[in-house]
């Protein structure tokens, strides 16, 4: 086979030519044998008559400016054949004010593994200062997705199994304040299972990434549907409010609320439920003891753990009737008339109920005082929703692509010199070795992932410098691209930047410091 040489201006190597119309699609290690006017297995590249095609446009982010009341959209920004429009733009597409551009690694290509230079290296000048971003869609076998259930059902026991289609995708980790935690793919569904469990988890990935629904099961627990910025759907019911606190906090919050209109409340949680007249709360406001004494194990004065078992009942246990709960009332503390309320820790499950001449709760009519107290416990709970999080290692040959040296990229981040984004969404990046960077991907563009069938996630990742400090880590200065050339030559998507992001061209130390420095 002829030797084939890298595209000088954006490093991607041309595919080889397999005769009957065939190329071989090098973006990946599957090496897909792609037919004229067919796509490769990943449906991200095409043999267009005998040229490997990326199909996607590259995706754009155009800055916002302040008092601006609406950014240029699809229909406006690009010109004919997918080119910047400069009609719209003018002729300087970076460092334009308010229509500055900045070029993400969706629908960049993929160059994997990095033998080669990463697809687009695009200098721009930002505030003056003239920088680099090196832009890639990666190739992720070491990656999951975290998700966050806000709810106080119970979706089933820690380390439970997850799965989808019958199939394990990862398991439950620990319920965190108010909510459920999931850690979903990760190489070994990936890749060490058999073919169905590795196909069905990048299935999973990839839909969570990109804000689909996905159902799932959890061995010994609940069935759900979770979609990032969705409220969960536990058992075919969709939760609405995320309790305020445990039932303690709840009673802590709300004491002063309830003197004079309650002789006792129990908040009901399956993690600590409060007793009004025994926490200090209620000791604070003067509640005399009401001799009401509830199951479970007492922790510290009003707080009990372990008052029922986990479930889909009052604040996360298994009971509907909370009278189950009261192991025994005092007859020497007790008294009739008694006002006594039952809540959870929403306020969606609330009793009233009064004692009787025989100490017994009768079910009664609340005062509207007392109902309004009840009513402004929903009233502090937040919506439920699903939080998806992205967390990968972007290591291995990936750095390849961006300096010949790839610790260097890997100091430089850790010394705050590079900004990591994921389509233009910020990036965390966990202490300790290796770049490990966690996204939120309601704050990534729609569909900014995708997958190659080894199988494994295609994300996007962009790093953003001083050109400067590029030059001093080694990195392919002869690759480097001005943002104009791109924006000429390119098909793009252009999307207005999410606000609640920062500007991914702001650098960590706004480029007060060099490499060499």
């Amino acid at each position: 086979m002829a030797t084939t040489h890298a595209d000088p201006t954006t490093g991607i190597e041309p595919a080889a030519d397999k005769g009957a119309g065939k190329i071989i699609c090098n973006a990946c290690p599957v090496l897909c044998n792609i037919s004229e006017g067919r796509s490769g297995a990943c449906d991200r590249y095409a043999n267009v008559k005998g040229t490997l095609t990326r199909l996607d446009p590259l995706v754009l982010v155009q800055r916002a400016v302040a008092g601006e009341q609406g950014l240029v959209r699809l229909s406006e920004a690009i010109g004919p054949g997918g080119a910047w429009d400069k009609a719209v733009h003018g002729d300087k597409a970076s460092g334009a004010g308010d229509r500055e551009v900045f070029v993400t690694g969706i629908g960049s290509t993929t160059t994997y593994p990095d033998y080669k230079p990463a697809p687009f290296i695009v200098s721009s000048k930002h505030e003056g200062v003239d920088t680099v971003t090196v832009v890639t869609e990666g190739v992720f076998s070491y990656c999951s997705f975290k998700v966050k259930i806000d709810t106080d059902r119970y979706i089933g026991p820690e380390q439970a199994s997850v799965r989808c289609e019958g199939e394990v995708v990862g398991h439950v980790t620990t319920a965190e304040y108010g909510s459920q935690m999931l850690s979903l793919g990760g190489v070994h569904h990936l890749t060490g299972g058999s073919k169905k469990e590795g196909r069905i988890a990048c299935q999973v990935m990839m839909d969570l990434g990109n804000k689909k629904a996905v159902a799932l099961t959890i061995d010994g627990g609940a069935s759900l549907v979770v979609q990032a910025g969705q409220p969960p759907v536990i058992n075919g019911v969709t939760e609405q409010r995320m309790r305020v606190g445990c039932g303690s906090a709840t009673i802590g919050i709300f004491a002063p609320q309830w003197k004079d209109h309650v002789d006792e409340v129990i908040v009901v949680d399956d993690h600590i439920t409060g007793v009004l007249t025994e926490h200090q709360a209620g000791k604070y406001i003067d509640m005399q003891p009401s001799g009401i004494k509830i199951r479970g194990k007492k922790s510290t004065p009003g707080r009990y753990f372990q008052v029922a078992n986990p479930g889909m009942g009052w604040g996360g246990t298994d009971i509907t009737d909370p009278l189950t709960i009261i192991e025994r009332i005092d007859a020497k503390v007790a008294r009739p008339g008694m006002r006594v309320l039952f809540v959870s820790t929403t306020g969606e499950d609330y009793a009233y109920f009064v004692l009787d001449e025989q100490l017994h709760l009768q079910p009664a009519e609340m005062s509207e005082a007392l109902r309004k107290v009840v009513l402004r416990i929903g009233e502090n709970c937040e919506p439920a929703l699903c939080t998806v999080l992205f967390l990968g290692g972007a290591g291995g040959s990936l750095r390849a692509g961006v300096t010949d040296n790839p610790i260097a990229l890997t100091r430089s981040i850790k010394n705050l010199l590079t900004n990591v984004t994921a389509g233009g969404a910020p990036a965390y990046i966990w202490p300790g070795g290796g770049i490990m960077m966690m996204v939120d991907v309601m704050r990534m563009p729609d569909n900014a992932f995708g997958y190659v069938p080894t199988p494994a996630i295609v994300a996007p990742i962009e790093f953003t410098m001083k050109l400067a400090d590029y030059a001093a880590l080694g990195g392919y200065m002869e690759r480097v691209r001005p943002v104009e050339d791109v924006l000429d030559t390119e098909k793009v998507l252009v999307l207005p930047q999410d606000l609640r992001n920062p500007w991914p061209m702001d650098l960590p130390v706004d480029g007060l410091r060099t490499a060499g420095d």
